[in-house]
């Protein structure tokens, strides 16, 4: 082969190379650009979220606690020693309820979730140095009929996820007896409720969890005076107690 021939040859090699980079980067933006039916992922219920109203219901765990306020009294019931209660461990509960759900635009939902729940609150008191001055816990077990109605604020959709905010209102009315191991408790309560949570778009259904925190108004220590010294023992060293409610909560609708 001659220096000509031989440069002609890879002249045209050159261009054949060149010729077939340029195939293969144009089938590549082809693929790129316009997706394969086969391939392309479709977002589960996509219309689900335009439904007018929709129904569910939801099972949960929970937390109960209180803010106790404390008098300080030094009475010869309690032996001149001022009382002071704390919650020292969380004991879990259980909740369950239905969902309501009414599309108010398209971020805004109005959501009613009624149900009952129960759990348990234990009162440990000590002394202002720190001792204990009971061997046992109160024990506050509660039954409660739930009713929290709340709007949920929900940002815009990301494939099979979305976030959201919640915040209302509740009433909880406890189903158990008014008096409990020496207090006097009140059944009905008003909370205010904040949460935050996530929605899974399943195939067939929509999953959410959700955080969510109630916070009692109103005080539901009774302050009707026990005349058994066991009672007042305890009942002179509380003020208020305000209600507290966490919960871990899975919707399915």
């Amino acid at each position: 082969m001659s220096f000509r021939e031989l440069a002609s040859f890879i002249s045209a090699s050159r261009r054949s190379i060149a010729l077939v980079v340029m195939l293969i980067v144009t089938a590549s933006a082809q693929a790129q650009y316009i997706p394969d039916a086969r391939k392309r992922k479709l977002p589960n219920l996509p219309g689900y979220d335009y439904k007018r109203i929709h129904f569910g219901f939801l099972v949960g765990l929970n937390v109960l606690d209180f803010h106790i306020y404390h008098t300080g009294a030094r009475t010869a019931e309690n032996g001149y020693t001022a009382r002071y209660g704390e919650i020292l461990d969380l004991n879990p509960g259980i909740n369950l309820g239905i969902i309501t759900d009414l599309r108010l635009c398209n971020n805004l939902n109005l959501r009613c979730l009624p149900g009952i729940s129960f759990g348990e609150r234990d009162i440990t008191f000590i002394d202002e140095y720190g001792n204990l001055l009971d061997d046992n816990p109160l024990l506050i077990k509660s039954t409660f009929i739930d009713i929290p109605i709340l709007l949920k604020y929900s940002a815009k959709r990301i494939n099979n996820w979305r976030p959201y905010i919640v915040g209302g209102n509740s009433l909880r009315y406890d189903l158990a007896k008014e008096k409990q191991n020496h207090l006097k408790l009140r059944s009905l309560d008003a909370y205010c409720d904040l949460g935050a949570g996530l929605d899974f778009y399943l195939p067939y259904f929509r999953l959410s969890v959700e955080l969510r925190a109630a916070f009692g108004l109103t005080n539901v220590f009774n302050t009707t005076k026990s005349e058994e010294l066991e009672d007042l023992v305890y009942q002179q060293a509380v003020d208020k107690l305000k209600s507290r409610w966490y919960g871990l909560t899975f919707y399915f609708e």
